[in-house]
């Protein structure tokens, strides 16, 4: 499905930082970075802001202090600095000396988070004060570091670089063959533990590519990304970056009030977040009747997309669209749909049956739904391919499509599929392509219920629920061992729940005018559903069945 990979040359040099310097020489006096730093007097956002030109800077300002701290091409290097500015200035600067930056979530947990910092072996850390402190009380975790390198706020003053420094600073930048690793980016380990996934400069360059030419960003606009992570690209586009009001450890905590301000104020076109974070900001715009003129398109991404908000963005975004790229850590972008496409009407009908769209394969990219194994799969030659319609397991192949995790052998043979030279890569999701070639995703494999009578797909089965209660978080469970499993659902405390009577009886009914939710006969409430560190959107459905093993159950008369 798609075209096969483009091939890739890999003697240029791909070094992702080269886009920063290039931008620097062509746009030098475009702001590049707004950090937040206070309030006006008449309660606008006061922003340090930085030109491209200053940008680059700051960067060869790192680069220089990290030569000066003894770090070298190659060192992995971890980077644990507030976002914004120290992120994409230290970073960059470890891209252009050929350093390897190993990326972390910092919300994953105290005993997640160290077992990462072990496993990846960082030669240099780059830290604010705390961080330094945690690598000298935690010392087995991080034995392998070598370097410390402090960091704070900008190192440099502001700066008015001339021709001659921009050109220094493009020279600067160590020559990296395509597949040269950049660097290693940990996943949020939603349904097993967090795995380093490594990068390749290429890798890099082609999400560039794909992102702009999917949604038609050009350099000039301006951005406002609700995960750190997703700034790194920025430069690359030739985006304005607006540094959110979020705390990237808690980002289901933000002010809604805050985001929408910043949006309006700087007259964002472009934001990436979960759908956690944007039903709360649209929420915040429907109570109030805001709108958000200027926003071109709002990336939405890290759980499947409600429907409610596709619907929401219309009475939100009047000049823009809500989209929803598919695809993960190991893989990014694979497809993406939009909001046109998910309300149309076949699509709209197809849902409550087969889950989420997520759309077309982007170029370049490769789809194929094979017959769904929990074992190591080492050649494509010894899967099957599904017809179109079956529900499988999502495999994709493609120049975003990473090859291996870092020190984690079993891992890779568990999520690699070897074709020639080329890799696969098992999503490890369940899904669909229709006639029409959309992509759907039905559920996490892993998560899938496997009853005497048949397989339950998580997404399918929750949208049955979604659609009648608006607003309603639902979990498929499947209590008991494979192949025996019992399914269940399981209900966040909600106000549309406080009468248990009237609303289960609602929701049996709901079960039963669908025949792949007719089994379903036990249900529970659980007070606040578990969710992954990074988007605050991935329901921990393994965790909630280990919950509900020994809870109380609503169930049927029939079943009690």
């Amino acid at each position: 499905m798609s075209a096969r990979p483009e091939p890739v040359d890999r003697d240029a040099n791909a070094n992702i930082a080269r886009h920063l310097s290039l931008m620097a020489a062509s746009r030098p006096e475009m702001p590049a970075l707004k950090v937040f730093r206070g309030r006006t007097s008449t309660g606008d956002i006061d922003y340090l802001t930085l030109t491209f030109a200053e940008l680059a800077s700051e960067v060869e300002a790192w680069r220089s202090r990290l030569i000066a701290h003894g770090v070298q091409r190659g060192d992995r290097t971890l980077v644990m600095v507030r976002p914004g500015l120290p992120l994409i200035a230290s970073v960059f600067a470890l891209f252009q000396l050929g350093a390897v930056p190993v990326i972390i979530d910092p919300g994953m947990g105290l005993k997640n988070f160290l077992g990462c910092v072990a496993r990846s072996r960082p030669r240099a850390l780059v830290g604010i004060p705390f961080a330094r402190f945690v690598s000298h009380v935690f010392r087995s975790a991080f034995s392998s570091v070598a370097v410390r390198v402090p960091a704070s706020g900008s190192l440099v003053a502001r700066l008015k670089p001339d021709k001659s420094q921009i050109s220094d600073l493009k020279s600067g930048i160590v020559v990296s063959k395509a597949d040269d690793l950049a660097a290693i980016l940990f996943t949020s380990g939603s349904t097993g533990a967090p795995k380093g996934v490594c990068y390749e400069h290429g890798m890099f360059d082609a999400q560039v590519r794909l992102i702009r030419e999917a949604y038609g960003i050009a350099p000039g606009e301006i951005d406002l990304p609700m995960l750190p992570i997703f700034a790194l690209f920025n430069p690359a586009l030739g985006l304005t970056t607006i540094v959110p009001e979020i705390d990237p450890r808690h980002p289901a905590r933000v002010d809604p009030a805050r985001i929408v301000q910043a949006i309006l104020q700087e007259k964002v076109t472009n934001s990436f977040g979960s759908p956690t974070l944007w039903r709360k900001i649209f929420d915040y715009c429907l109570a109030r009747d805001i709108k958000l003129p200027t926003l071109r398109r709002v990336l939405c991404a890290g759980a499947p997309v409600p429907l409610s908000l596709y619907v929401d963005s219309q009475k939100i975004l009047p000049n823009g669209i809500l989209c929803s790229p598919y695809g993960a850590t190991e893989a990014l972008p694979v497809s993406s749909t939009h909001t046109f496409e998910v309300l149309a009407k076949d699509v709209l009908s197809d849902s409550v049956r087969y889950g989420t769209c997520v759309g077309r394969p982007l170029a370049n990219m490769e789809v194929r739904i094979i017959a769904i194994t929990d074992t190591p799969i080492s050649s494509i030659t010894e899967t099957r391919e599904l017809s179109r319609g079956e529900i499988g397991e999502i495999i994709v192949r493609g120049p975003v499509v990473t090859r291996v995790y870092d020190g984690l052998e079993k891992a890779t043979a568990a999520a690699k599929i070897r074709d020639g030279e080329t890799v696969w890569h098992r999503m490890g999701d369940c899904g669909r392509v229709d006639e029409a070639g959309r992509l759907w995703f039905c559920g996490r494999k892993a998560e899938r219920v496997t009853t005497p009578v048949g397989t339950l797909f998580t997404d399918p089965c929750e949208q049955v629920f979604r659609s009648t209660f608006a607003g309603l978080r639902v979990a498929l469970i499947g209590l008991g061992q494979p192949g025996q499993m019992t399914p269940a659902l399981v209900v966040e405390d909600s106000p549309i729940a406080r009468d248990r009577e009237l609303f289960f009886g609602i929701v049996r009914q709901t079960a039963q005018a669908h025949p792949h939710t007719a089994g379903i006969r036990r249900f529970f409430i659980h007070p606040q559903f578990p969710v992954d560190t990074r988007h605050n959107a991935k329901i921990h459905r393994l965790a909630l069945a280990k919950w509900a093993a020994t809870a109380k159950a609503f169930v049927e008369d029939s079943e009690s």
